[in-house]
């Protein structure tokens, strides 16, 4: 019934129970009660709501103070069997039951009706030619004064939509399948088949929606779910994409996206859009070896950010990666003698629909013969050490120096590199956890998530150290792009700080910043201390080769706090240069703070 079909029947009501007014009949009436609200505000909001699909919605207030809605007036058959047909067909609720209007107070809908006391509902007459009546006249008056709206599909009773749906060919009915779990409604398998799991998210979509929850669509509805989905995928322009280059087809969003350049292993395809769609396609000649080596160098990529599920098979890998600027998914797997897969990354905003999309272009996802030369592309693209073919490689925080103090990976730092860090990581591959720190000491001690086996760890000076002695500090001193530290050599120039303090040592030498958390050696290769961070004082400047160290008395203290031994170091002869260089590097580590 179209919305101005129910005008002119509800003009017609209005006019006939105004002529009627309240005389009695022979025939008794009763109701069929479907729900009732505490407040008037919630009834009339019900009650409009269901007058959409039943015309002969009414509202009363009731003996209690609540205010009921209800359907009818029907003859008590009528109401049996208009009841039976209601709750089989889920339109209205189970607990709907038979009202008599005894029950009932004053009407509230709808608004100037009363209805209360109408008789049921007879055949309606035929049409006849006569003449038209005043009542009549007046019905028309009403309509003609009333605007047509749009055009709009007819609402449709449960058993009208049912008849509808049985029209549906298979594919339309997957099709409604695939937009109800587009929608988040439906988990099932899409089976065109609408079993119970099927009618339970069709009833939640009509919820959701502030539909009746029927479990079954009408046609307007079917309409409103499935051109939504239409207009999703639309506008990704999915379509079959062949990259002879590559030696890749699959199905991608090249409404997206287009070619921009290749680096081997990778063919670009940039955005179009502000999006910020991006597709690598992966073609390179290897084994498996090849596959484990691009596993684990995608994860250094910020195109793939940490917080996501990785998994990885004999054949194949799929990593996924989430944070808040950029979501993204990876797959490639081992063809004859070729790495192949694909990079897709998106926006968060875009998670949804980004999802539904990957899952096509995998299962589209087809290798071909041809591989990407590893001379393709141009050689003229911008080359730096934390770029890799063009992506940008994941470089953390901050990143200081450290040392093993035990066997086992426990690792002695400045307090400096830690920061606000979402993790902390020794040599960029271990994870690592804070066990202690003292924050007026500037002593931090790690503790890896995993056993380690170090090739060597600090053993302490047992006594006091000599004035102007030689000394050494290791550290990364340029971060994270060494893959080794270095070794600076200097002198003990005091036991204690500049103005008195005890705890601190004076060194002479010059470091960077990334030497903070290194140890200092003396020529036997013991440890007389930890480099300390240098601090800024804005109204002097110290020498450069001005440094300061925490001694071994304040880093034995803080170790047996946090449970452990300072191993005492039992050497007496100086090592030569490449020995004690060798000695430094096997127990300086490079700690890094990341996000």
């Amino acid at each position: 019934m179209t919305i101005f079909t129910k005008r002119i029947f509800a003009a017609i009501w209005l006019l006939f129970a105004l002529a009627a007014g309240s005389a009695a009949t022979a025939q008794s009436t009763v109701w069929v009660q479907i729900e009732a609200q505490p407040t008037l505000a919630e009834a009339e909001a019900r009650a409009r709501a269901y007058s959409a699909a039943f015309p002969n919605t009414a509202g009363f207030r009731m003996r209690s103070g609540w205010y009921a809605i209800a359907l009818g007036p029907y003859t008590q058959q009528q109401a049996d069997r208009e009841l039976a047909a209601l709750r089989r067909e889920r339109l209205i609720p189970a607990d709907s039951f038979i009202a008599f209007p005894n029950q009932f107070r004053q009407q509230f809908w709808p608004v100037g009706a009363n209805t209360l006391n109408d008789p049921a509902p007879t055949a309606q007459p035929e049409a006849s030619n006569e003449p038209a009546t005043d009542l009549e006249s007046a019905a028309e008056a009403v309509v003609e004064a009333t605007p047509e709206p749009e055009p709009v599909i007819p609402d449709e009773t449960p058993a009208e939509a049912r008849r509808s749906e049985r029209a549906l060919s298979r594919d339309e009915r997957a099709e409604l399948q695939e937009a109800l779990q587009w929608e988040g409604f439906y988990l099932g398998a899409i089976d065109a088949a609408f079993g119970p799991g099927t009618r339970r998210s069709m009833a939640d979509y009509q919820a959701a929606k502030g539909y009746e929850p029927t479990g079954v669509l009408t046609t307007a509805q079917r309409r409103e779910l499935v051109e939504g989905y239409r207009a999703e995928f639309a506008a990704l322009g999915m379509a079959p994409l062949a990259d002879n280059r590559a030696g890749i087809e699959m199905t991608a969003p090249l409404g997206l996206v287009a070619f921009d350049h290749i680096e081997p292993p990778f063919v670009h395809y940039d955005s179009t859009n502000d999006r910020g769609v991006r597709l690598l396609l992966i073609s390179q000649t290897g084994d498996q070896t090849t596959l484990f080596g691009l596993y684990d160098i995608m994860q250094t990529l910020t195109i793939v950010p940490q917080e996501g599920e990785r998994s990885r098979s004999e054949r194949s890998f799929v990593l996924t990666g989430q944070n808040d600027e950029l979501h993204s998914y990876t797959y490639a797997r081992l063809d004859g003698g070729a790495v192949k897969g694909f990079t897709l990354v998106w926006k968060p905003e875009d998670a949804k629909i980004m999802n539904a999309v990957v899952k096509e272009m995998r299962e589209s996802f087809t290798p071909t013969a041809s591989i990407l030369p590893d001379s393709a592309g141009n050689s003229g693209e911008e080359q730096r050490v934390d770029l890799l073919a063009g992506l940008e490689i994941r470089s953390p925080e901050l990143s200081r120096s450290g040392f093993y103090v035990d066997g086992s990976g426990a690792v002695l730092t400045t307090t400096e590199v830690l920061g606000q860090c979402g993790r902390v990581t020794l040599d960029e591959s271990y994870e690592a956890e804070i066990a202690a720190r003292d924050d007026t000491l500037g002593l931090a001690l790690l503790t890896p998530r995993q056993p380690l086996a170090p090739q060597a760890h600090a053993r302490f000076a047992p006594s006091t150290p000599r004035l102007k002695s030689e000394v050494a500090v290791a550290g990364y001193s340029y971060e994270e792009v060494l893959g080794l530290p270095t070794v600076t050599f200097g002198t003990l120039a005091d036991l204690r700080g500049l103005g008195g303090e005890n705890g601190v040592q004076r060194l002479e030498l010059s470091t960077l910043p990334g030497d903070a958390g290194g140890p200092v050696l003396d020529q036997s290769g013991a440890v007389l201390g930890m480099l300390l961070a240098r601090q800024q004082d804005g109204s002097r400047q110290l020498p450069d080769n001005v440094q300061f160290a925490r001694d071994v008395p304040s880093i034995a203290g803080f170790l047996s706090a946090a449970g452990l031994d300072a191993t005492p170091s039992e050497a007496s002869s100086a090592l030569a240069p490449e020995d004690l260089t060798s000695l430094a590097e096997g127990m300086t580590v490079l700690v890094s703070c990341w996000e």
